[in-house]
């Protein structure tokens, strides 16, 4: 296979063209990405010609230890080498019973596990054990939210770039703002509603939580009879801080979604971690033993993935680097917003940040904003993640559609000369984008005549 990509990466871009997504490679060159990534390791991409990228990207999350970790390459390979009785299906599987056991003991108030193979999957688990319960039919969920692109998931996504075209989508789906709980409780009043899946934080614009509403959801779930869901499919494994981020609030779940960086970057995974009685409820009797699965969700390579990654985040403890490197990335970060007028806000929690700009009060910057606004929403962050990548050798994005906000969301190993180097290159750039004109500027103009002719 290395072989065999050697020989064709050349034709990478020449081959999406002809037979996969023509128009991500019309985007990836519009923006000068097209740079051609020959290796990773670690929190680190090179390209074609050598150079190191630092990757804050993390392939959404995914390589939270890492891009081929030794440990994670090590336990793939014994397992192909095992010749071990994968997915026979009439038997069960021993790794994914050590996997179920590794995961229970971070979240002991769950008593079970459900695997499937993504976050998407075990969205629509929960979707299908919350009603199965429960016996009602609604589901709530929050605006602005993400929880997957499958139709159960998509019905609980709150971004109309993604849902436009794909509507009539799941019946019986409410949305509330984040961080309102009248509207919560106006929701669940009906007792109709089986399920209010919530991200703690969420990932697109790293909403946070207030400190009242995540402890207050999970009250009027239990006082309305609704399961609280916590999607943390890229807010846990370490990523915050915490093995899990509602643990920063102290709330305890009736089912936790994880997926993403369970993964290790490699075989994808997703694991549902859930109460007793809700299990119970839908695998009830022998003939029911089968009533909801998924053909590899509890493939040995999978389930080699979750436990090599679990092993790599305590014996190099991953979730503790993340809370205190994420804390002195936000720190670095927060010093710079008195000092440039286009920057608003850095939130977030151990390493999933957010950096928010706004307009501007000076009247030549604030002209040159409302332009690029009325090209295109949310287009001035293209105006910080692309010379970031071009000349600091950074790999980050926009945290959404029409988004203000860039999310970092490296690997867990990054370290301190990361961080400093994170720092000097937003300084150097959010600097450069206060200087008008301006080559920031300049690609701004750019991005807005590329705008104004896809519109056309």
């Amino acid at each position: 296979m290395s072989e065999l990509f050697a020989d064709r990466q050349a034709q990478r871009s020449t081959l999406h063209n002809r037979y996969l997504n023509e128009q991500f490679v019309r985007v990836l060159k519009t923006i000068g990405y097209d740079v051609g990534f020959q290796k990773g390791q670690g929190q680190y991409l090179y390209d074609r010609d050598g150079a190191r990228y630092l990757d804050l990207l993390s392939g959404f999350g995914v390589f939270a230890i890492g891009r081929n970790h030794p440990v994670m390459r090590d336990a793939l390979k014994s397992v192909l080498d095992a010749d071990l009785p994968n997915l026979v299906q009439f038997d069960v599987s021993v790794l994914a019973g050590v996997l179920a056991e590794r995961l229970l003991k971070y979240v002991p108030y769950l008593d079970k596990a459900f695997f499937a193979n993504s976050g998407a999957e075990c969205v629509e688990a929960a979707i299908k054990f919350a009603r199965g319960a429960t016996g009602r039919p609604g589901i709530v969920y929050c605006a602005h939210g993400y929880h997957g692109l499958t139709y159960g998931a998509l019905s609980l996504t709150g971004d109309s770039n993604f849902r436009t075209g794909f509507e009539p989508l799941l019946p019986g789906c409410t949305s509330i703002p984040f961080n309102d709980l009248a509207a919560l409780e106006k929701a669940l009043a009906s007792r109709e509603v089986a399920a209010f899946v919530v991200e703690p934080i969420q990932g697109k614009g790293v909403n946070m939580p207030t400190d009242e509403f995540l402890p207050g959801a999970a009250a009027l779930c239990k006082k309305y009879g609704t399961l609280f869901v916590a999607d943390e499919i890229q807010t846990g494994m370490g990523r915050t801080g915490r093995f899990l981020a509602v643990e920063h609030w102290n709330v305890e779940p009736d089912m936790v979604l994880l997926s993403k960086s369970l993964s290790g970057g490699h075989v994808p995974v997703g694991a549902v971690l859930t109460r007793k009685a809700i299990f119970d409820k839908i695998f009830n009797q022998m003939d029911r033993a089968v009533v909801h699965g998924s053909t590899f969700s509890k493939n040995d390579l999978a389930m080699a993935a979750g436990i090599a990654t679990l092993d790599v985040m305590e014996s190099e403890k991953l979730i503790e680097s993340a809370a205190k490197r994420g804390a002195e990335l936000r720190l670095a970060l927060t010093r710079m917003v008195p000092g440039y007028e286009l920057m608003k806000e850095v939130r977030g929690k151990g390493l999933m940040i957010g950096v928010e700009f706004g307009p501007p009060k000076s009247l030549r910057l604030r002209a040159s904003w409302n332009v690029l606004e009325t090209a295109n929403k949310g287009l001035f962050c293209q105006l910080i993640t692309v010379p970031l990548f071009k000349d600091h050798k950074i790999l980050t994005q926009v945290a959404g559609h029409g988004s203000h906000t860039i999310k970092l969301l490296p690997p867990l190993t990054i370290t301190e000369e990361d961080c400093s180097w994170i720092e000097k290159a937003f300084d150097d750039v959010i600097a450069g984008s206060h200087k008008v004109p301006g080559a920031i500027w300049s690609l701004g103009k750019t991005l807005v005549d590329n705008a104004v002719r896809r519109s056309a």
